[in-house]
This record gives C-alpha cells, structure tokens and sequence, in this order.
C-alpha cells in the first residue's frame, strides 16, 4: 500500500489551509497513494490557544469535515484528517480529535488525543489543558487496501508517542500501522521525534506513519517538521526536514510478516 504522510506549515486562516491541504492532497492521489494523512492540526494554528474555540465544529457536521469526506470520496482514496477541534460538552474546551475517512466519504474512525502536551523550559512554554479536554480511549481502526491486504491501523496525535503503553496495547490486538499527525515544536523534534517514532516502529514490529507541521507559523511558533515513513525494522523509508510536501513509501505486510517471523519479540512479551 502507498502511503502518504503530508506536511504542511498551516496559519490562522482556516480556509488557506484547506487549500493547502488539498493541494497536497491532491498531489498525493496523483502519485497513486491510498492513505494520505494530515498533520496535527491542519486546519489552524492561531495566534492563540482559544483559537481553537471559535474553529470548533460538532462531530459530523462543520466545512472542515466536509471538506475531508469530500475529498476523499473525490480522490477514491482513505484520508486521516490530521486532528481538527470538536465541541465537547463545556465551552471553553474542545476535542483535538484525529478523523479517518474512506474513499467513499464516510467517518469510519475517531480518535481524540489522550496525552496532553505541556513544556516550560523558560522561553517557550505550552498547556495544551488550557483548551483541550483529553480523549479516554485508544482507537483501531481497519483498512481493506488495494493489495489485499486488510490492514489493522493504531490512531494516535503527537505528544501520545512519548507514552509507549498506548501502542503497546495496540500490538497486542493486532497493529499493523501506527499514525501519528504531529506539531512538534522545534525543540523537542530536534531532541526526540526520530528516536522516538523508530522507537515505537522497532518495539511493536510496525509500520509508523508521521505527518508533521514543518516550518516557522506567522505567530512565531516553529515546528520541527521532518515527516516520515518507517519500516516494522526501523527503518526510514521516507523523510522531508521542512516546509510543506509529500512523503510516499510503499508497506509491503509481506516485510512486516518476515520481521515478525524472524524476531517474534512480540509473542516473547512477559509484562
């Protein structure tokens, strides 16, 4: 199955980012991909946190969803809406949530991220607690691909890769594919994203998909980008550092099940 993990470095402006996207979108279909995934937050980066608040749409309903059902159903192909804000039921928090949509339009999947991110190192300080209400359960999902493979698919959002009991639980029902739509800031890319996202491939013998926010924001905040595609080994079949683009790799289950056949570390597991 080819797989596109997309970058993008989004703005405040919600509808210059759809557009955006579905440029990329639409370069990675014409490149023959069957997954595209989005970034974290996609559709906005504001100026603020509380941006998030007057962007919010329910589940099933609001442009920004439309838009994903649209173009996956335009393009024939399966999309993972990076992560977008859901109403929850207070008003001063949302869902960052992680939507999966297949080629014929349908929501077949939701994820809202679990782990919330908060870093002070006394220059850059972040809370994502002060908008975001954290989501309570982990989410597989399957995907019937041209190859005829079905593929079972683990959802995840980026600070959730730092806590490897998530994917874990995953293996044990069957991973194939891990997720991860990101907006790493510079810093903790540069110290972590690569080990952390081969990490994660190598102990749970599977396939990573991670797409990034990748450049300088116009409210000053820079993410570390480096979007990727790893093998069940560990490998990086796939990178970009910056700036909006597509990154394609071809999984092939029949390496995945070799890996598993060679070091079924998975079936040694004690704890």
């Amino acid at each position: 199955m080819l797989v596109a993990a997309l970058q993008m470095v989004s703005t405040g402006h919600w509808p210059d980012n759809l557009q955006q996207a579905q440029r990329l979108l639409q370069e990675a279909a014409r490149q023959g991909a069957e997954l595209l995934v989005l970034p974290e937050y996609f559709c906005l980066i504001g100026q603020k946190d509380a941006d998030k608040l007057e962007l919010q749409e329910p589940f099933g309903a609001g442009p920004i969803q439309h838009f994903l059902a649209r173009t996956a159903q335009d393009l024939g192909v399966w999309i993972v809406g990076g992560t977008l804000p859901l109403s929850t039921q207070h008003a001063d928090r949302v869902y960052n949530s992680s939507l999966a949509f297949s080629p014929q339009g349908a929501c077949v999947a939701r994820y809202d991220k679990i782990h919330l991110f908060r870093f002070d190192n006394g220059v850059e300080r972040y809370d994502e607690s002060r908008v975001l209400e954290r989501g309570a359960a982990p989410v597989l999902f399957e995907l019937p691909s041209r190859d005829g493979h079905c593929w079972r698919i683990g959802m995840s959002v980026c600070y959730d890769l730092r806590f490897p009991e998530l994917y874990r639980g995953y293996a044990a029902s069957g991973m194939d594919l891990l997720l991860l739509p990101a907006a790493f800031t510079h810093t903790t890319g540069q110290a972590h994203w690569e080990v952390l996202l081969r990490a994660r491939a190598i102990e749970n013998l599977a396939f990573v998909a991670a797409a990034a926010q990748g450049g300088v924001h116009p409210n000053g905040r820079q993410t570390w980008g480096q979007s990727m595609l790893i093998d069940p080994w560990g490998t990086v079949l796939a990178q970009q550092a910056q700036e909006p683009g597509v990154v394609l790799a071809e999984l092939d289950p029949a390496v995945l099940g070799q890996r598993r056949s060679q070091l079924p570390a998975l079936s040694h597991r004690l704890l």
